[in-house]
């Protein structure tokens, strides 16, 4: 039997979600023996509620759930958490159909794992999700470091996690944050689908579509017009470019 990872926690809250008991047992232990304080809940409305409570520094959210699904809560979620920023949530389901992963990231989960999953697997993927989140002060090349970083009417405040256009906050999830530090720390320069996977996340594999995805979102929150991207292009045959002198040339 795999050992979980130990300590790293530092006592963060996690929500597991699941109405597999046996699931949701195995989850809790592995994140408990890992240094986090974990509750549980069997179903969507369960789930609302103890986050509504106790409000959780990360959700582990079951896809198919009875009655309200994973996404729903997820959605009732982002609710929630308005003036506080999102609640990172990680995504557990069971069908490996390219179809749900995208629908769990366009309603904001930050990650998602497909069932059958390795649970040390599952406690690694949650550690990363909050180092993030909760940074630790100083430099650093993916732009998530200390050092305000500002162009084209967007600011950036890595050590705060937090961005604004044009003074306005902006309702970033974990990845978006990210993602938008980058582009905004590496103006002007081509980055593939992969680099972008690794360098803004880490992960060395993992579902292309997902960069896709978080893309899109992130589009949907700090450009104008979305359906015609002046600041995040498309480099046809490469990925995308994030080009802030776009909006001086407008």
């Amino acid at each position: 039997m795999e050992q979980p990872p130990t300590g790293g926690g530092a006592g963060a809250r996690v929500l597991v979600v699941d109405d597999d008991p046996t699931v949701a047992e195995i989850v809790t232990g592995y994140l408990d023996r890992a240094g986090y304080v974990v509750d549980r809940a069997g179903d969507g409305p369960d789930a609302l509620a103890r986050a509504a409570a106790h409000r959780p520094d990360l959700v582990v959210l079951d896809l198919m759930l009875p009655g309200m699904d994973g996404l729903e809560v997820c959605r009732r979620m982002r609710g929630q958490g308005q003036g506080q920023g999102p609640v990172p949530v990680i995504m557990l389901t069971a069908r490996g159909d390219e179809d749900d992963r995208i629908l769990g990231l366009e309603v904001g989960a930050d990650d998602y794992v497909t069932k059958p999953f390795s649970p040390r697997e599952l406690v690694l993927r949650v550690g990363s999700v909050l180092r993030r989140v909760r940074p630790v002060a100083g430099p650093s090349g993916d732009g998530s470091g200390s050092g305000v970083l500002r162009a084209a009417g967007l600011t950036v405040e890595p050590e705060a996690r937090t961005a604004f256009k044009n003074g306005a906050e902006l309702a970033l999830t974990v990845r978006e944050f990210d993602l938008l530090a980058f582009f905004l720390a590496h103006p002007g320069r081509a980055f593939a689908r992969e680099e972008l996977m690794r360098d803004v996340w880490g992960w060395d594999f993992g579902d292309l579509s997902t960069v896709t995805v978080h893309v899109r979102r992130l589009r949907g929150k700090v450009e104008d017009d979305p359906a015609r991207p002046r600041l995040i292009r498309t480099v046809w045959g490469v990925g995308y470019r994030f080009d802030p002198a776009a909006t001086e040339e407008a």
